[in-house]
């Protein structure tokens, strides 16, 4: 019998931004990032190959995947201490993330804490 999995995070879509993305993937890149989500809900530490910090953006995070020979980036941020609410992802051709993606990014991780706000209120 499979043992249960201990979850320390939990993974989660913001609006339908990743939803889109994801309709545009091959089963096998699903696979591949699904791997990668359960990586970072179990794992106490997570390795920067699967999830990195972007530099000179507080908050935001990337989430890496490589599969066939394609790289895939989906950008996401942390809340409340376990949670991982993603937004946008792009299939990256160059070596830097292109400024575009990170700058819509922003926009949707402000966009999702302004509407938690909101409902606070």
């Amino acid at each position: 019998m499979a043992e249960k999995r201990e979850y320390v995070r939990q993974v989660v879509a913001y609006a339908n931004y990743f939803k889109d993305f994801k309709k545009t993937l091959s089963r096998n890149t699903l696979r591949k990032i699904y791997q990668i989500f359960i990586y970072i809900m179990t794992l106490e530490q997570v390795p920067e190959i699967f999830l990195k910090a972007v530099v000179g953006v507080h908050g935001l995070f990337e989430v890496r995947v490589e599969e066939g020979g394609n790289i895939y980036r989906i950008f996401c941020c942390m809340d409340e201490g376990n949670l991982v609410i993603l937004f946008n992802g792009f299939q990256k051709k160059t070596q830097k993330a292109p400024l575009r993606e990170i700058e819509r990014a922003k926009r949707i991780m402000n966009e999702y804490f302004a509407s938690k706000d909101r409902k606070g209120e």
